[in-house]
């Protein structure tokens, strides 16, 4: 009986562990998608975070401005870098067709991928020409890229940009004075469902949340995630 027993459970693990070796590769993804974006199938959510098959991927080891984010060009005028950013990303992923492979995920369910659009890997075309900076706080994969584009000057490099890790530290620490002590995200909910606006969204400021509709403020936005809010796309 015990070895019966014991042949069972080996038998368990061994499906416990082809399992989890299925989840994992569920988690590679390689799409193929041809034409413009504009087909439904890929959408660009800013210059790093992009929707693939209905499947959210941020683009691994680069960070781009936020959407909302502006920066100063060579005259010192301000210009709208992080809208800029995300039209970048669409135009280069416009030249299709776009696959994207990745291992990993981030606290918030996103699939940390490596994508490419035609001939170019869309994270590395990003810093190269000046729209997105390497994140080196979890990943060095394209520091030379930063360097090559300060030296050209191109896209952000060509005036001053705030960091974007360093923006949503200053927009989340401004956010204090009108949220309810920590909790700084906005729960909202409108026609278009459950949405949660974090302090550095361009719609941050215009939100207003009514908890006897249901809304209601966030300490982190996997807190957000768990409760079944979304971000804003």
């Amino acid at each position: 009986m015990l070895l019966i027993l014991g042949r069972f459970e080996a038998r368990r693990q061994l499906l416990r562990r082809v399992v989890a070796a299925l989840a994992c590769a569920t988690c590679v993804i390689l799409v193929p998608l041809a034409g413009a974006p504009a087909d439904g199938r890929l959408r660009v959510i800013d210059g790093d975070t992009l929707v693939l098959d209905g499947e959210r991927l941020r683009l691994e080891g680069i960070d781009a401005p936020e959407l909302g984010q502006t920066c100063l060009d060579a005259s010192g005028r301000s210009w709208p870098c992080g809208a800029a950013a995300a039209r970048h990303l669409r135009e280069l992923a416009a030249a299709g067709p776009v696959s994207c492979t990745g291992t990993e995920r981030d606290a918030y369910g996103r699939l940390l991928a490596t994508c490419r659009a035609g001939e170019r890997t869309l994270n590395r075309a990003m810093v190269v020409d000046g729209y997105a900076f390497a994140f080196t706080r979890y990943s060095h994969s394209y520091e030379a890229d930063e360097a090559t584009a300060r030296r050209a000057r191109a896209g952000l490099w060509a005036g001053t940009a705030e960091r974007p890790w360093d923006y949503r530290s200053r927009k989340w620490a401004g956010a204090q004075q009108t949220a309810p002590g920590d909790c700084r995200i906005k729960g909202n909910i409108s026609e278009r469902g459950r949405i949660y606006h974090m302090p550095w969204s361009s719609s941050y400021a215009r939100t207003r949340i009514d908890p006897a509709r249901g809304e209601r403020w966030f300490c982190s936005e996997a807190e957000a995630l768990a409760a079944g809010w979304r971000p804003p796309s």
